[in-house]
């Protein structure tokens, strides 16, 4: 992962439910808010430790989550292939239109390419 605020916010976009309600606001207000641990502490009215103890288990409940399933990596693969496929069809598509060009074809690439951002779009998964 390039950084550690990305991954966990990434991992909290997949596993956060798995959290409890207690961690998944703290977790929020420390990764999405960027507030201090002190900031949170007189927020939530707990010692900046206890604030620092629950993101930490939240931190290592999330990796522990992706460690066993692995949805983020499977997800960072699929959209590295799909790009690749979406390549691949555009490339398909230049040849084919300075060579044969054959219709069938840029229809089955219209098709590919459609898919690929249909699946690349943020609500593709759903």
């Amino acid at each position: 992962m390039k950084s550690k605020p990305f991954e966990m916010c990434l991992l909290f976009d997949f596993y956060g439910e798995m959290l409890t309600v207690k961690q998944k606001e703290l977790f929020d207000l420390y990764y999405n808010e960027d507030l201090s641990l002190t900031e949170i502490s007189e927020h939530a009215g707990i010692t900046r430790q206890g604030v620092r103890d629950a993101v930490q288990r939240a931190e290592s409940t999330l990796r522990d989550m992706e460690y066993k399933l692995g949805l983020v990596a499977r997800y960072g693969k699929i959209q590295t292939n799909i790009s690749k496929i979406r390549d691949a069809a555009e490339h398909i598509r230049m040849e084919n239109s300075s060579k044969s060009r054959n219709p069938a074809i840029v229809e089955e690439t219209d098709k590919i390419l459609s898919l690929a951002r249909t699946m690349l779009e943020p609500d593709g998964y759903t």
